[in-house]
């Protein structure tokens, strides 16, 4: 996947549409994702992240469940994870994982 690509999953499409109400709210979010290419986990996936949450467990680090599959996902796609989440970066020191993080300094207007 090229550098400046934005993908996602169902798992993501998920938690956004049930964070929101209202039928308009769900018909945008419904809307722009449809433009992203949605990557779906296999078998070797979901081994993967347990794997990599009993690793995150070892080391102390608390991932749920969902968070070990989307991280799992980015590795395995070779993908930098865009999240607000602070989970994803406690455990990325213990796996493969990228996580965004914006440039010291620059603020949004």
């Amino acid at each position: 996947m090229g550098a400046d690509v934005v993908v996602t999953t169902g798992l993501v499409l998920q938690e956004l549409l049930q964070g929101f109400s209202g039928p308009k709210s769900r018909a945008l979010i419904i809307e722009r994702f449809s433009a992203l290419p949605l990557l779906q986990p296999d078998r070797e996936d979901h081994v993967a992240a347990a794997e990599l949450r009993n690793a995150c467990r070892r080391a102390g680090v608390q991932v749920g469940t969902i968070d070990a599959l989307l991280a799992q996902l980015c590795i395995r796609h070779d993908l930098t994870l865009l999240s607000t989440d602070n989970d994803f970066k406690l455990a990325a020191p213990h796996c493969a994982l990228r996580v965004w993080a914006p440039k010291v300094g620059t603020r949004r207007k």
